[in-house]
């Protein structure tokens, strides 16, 4: 019931969630030639997350999305 309540962005990312969302990731880090270790990872991993809470749940869609410069 208090799902009911919770807005799309509080609630917690399950383990089939984050794979879609690693999936994205690792893409666009490979398309954008980006390193992990950097800001810009960084930047392109809260617009994953935040785009697959917002109801973008398709993993080309979100590099379609994300990985354009």
């Amino acid at each position: 019931m208090i799902k009911e309540y919770l807005s799309k962005h509080e609630m917690a990312l399950d383990s089939t969630d984050l794979n879609i969302c690693q999936r994205a990731f690792d893409a666009i880090l490979i398309k954008l030639n980006v390193a992990r270790d950097t800001e810009e990872a960084e930047q392109i991993a809260a617009m994953v997350i935040e785009l697959y809470r917002q109801g973008v749940h398709d993993e080309n869609q979100l590099v379609t999305l994300v990985g354009v410069k």
